[in-house]
């Protein structure tokens, strides 16, 4: 008999999980962060396009920086293989086994634990 095929190569125990929520909310901070920064620097680009000055120089360079770096956050959670679901309400489900099942543990930020879990193929309520 072989072994059910699974979507994810890791799965998170609860305590697993648990263990990673402090970093995972710095992360989704850090994300937030650059975030807004990036608005920033749209702003001053469409503000620049409409005056028809160069836009090379340091704001680019500040630009091209905040993006790499809201690239390599990111590539943490592909990296774990947690699953950002909803970036804005800092949704994140971690891949688990439950009775042999692929389900995902679900936190969103603001919650002091997880504390509810769902079946792959669910769509998250409210």
């Amino acid at each position: 008999m072989s072994s059910p095929a699974f979507r994810y190569t890791k799965h998170y125990s609860l305590e697993e999980a648990r263990e990673l929520l402090p970093q995972v909310q710095k992360w989704l901070e850090e994300i937030h962060t650059l975030s807004q920064k990036q608005e920033t620097y749209r702003d001053w680009q469409e503000a620049m396009f409409e005056e028809g000055h160069d836009l090379g120089g340091p704001d680019i360079d500040g630009e091209l920086g905040n993006l790499h770096r809201m690239l390599q956050v990111l590539q943490e959670f592909r990296n774990r293989e947690i699953l950002i679901k909803d970036l804005s309400r800092g949704l994140v489900d971690f891949p688990s086994i439950m009775g042999g099942r692929e389900v995902y543990l679900c936190w969103e930020k603001g919650q002091s634990d997880i504390i509810y879990w769902e079946e792959l193929d669910m769509e998250h309520a409210g």
